[in-house]
């Protein structure tokens, strides 16, 4: 684990115990630190800032609940709640009725510019390997980011074998990874 990672560990970890004993303060000081994380990545999912801030809400009481589920050996608190907020929104997408496609959802991020212009070129960057990519490698990628589809559901649909899907995921998220890792 890198060290500027570690140092975000020891406090989060000294917080999440406090919680365990029952400290509401540790709650809201997570609250705090980690609130907008969470939001941003509701948001993105369910693009619907009602929707988002009933998920929000739900990952912290999940986690002032079962404080324990919280593993630090297994990274980053930050990372962790972006996960479970990824699935949580998922979830909310799932119970919904379909009322737009997921291409049409407009995300909401806040005005600062460098970070725009960053996650610009991160989305075209994205783009273009995703664009170089076999297509069902593509397409397999697209349904369990975009879409927000299990490895078996895109196996279902596509008529692929479950390990060929994996398979097909995996390699195009190591692809994306080394395109991010080489510059």
């Amino acid at each position: 684990m890198p060290s500027s990672e570690r140092q975000g560990v020891a406090p989060d970890l000294a917080t999440v115990t406090a919680m365990r004993s029952g400290d509401q303060s540790a709650l809201a000081e997570l609250y705090d630190r980690y609130s907008s994380v969470v939001y941003a990545v509701a948001l993105r999912v369910l693009g619907d800032t009602g929707a988002a801030e009933d998920v929000l809400q739900e990952v912290f009481l999940q986690l002032w609940r079962n404080p324990g589920a919280f593993d630090a050996a297994r990274g980053s608190l930050g990372a962790w709640l972006a996960v479970i907020t990824r699935n949580r929104a998922i979830d909310a997408l799932r119970r919904r009725r379909p009322e737009t496609d997921i291409e049409d959802v407009i995300v909401s991020v806040a005005p600062d510019l460098a970070a725009q212009a960053d996650r610009s070129r991160a989305a075209e960057k994205v783009r273009g390997v995703l664009g170089s990519m076999p297509a069902p490698q593509r397409s397999a990628l697209e349904m369990a980011y975009f879409e927000g589809m299990s490895h078996s559901e895109i196996a279902s649909k596509t008529g692929e074998p479950l390990g060929t899907i994996k398979t097909r995921i995996r390699s195009g998220l190591l692809t994306l990874r080394k395109a991010f890792q080489g510059g």
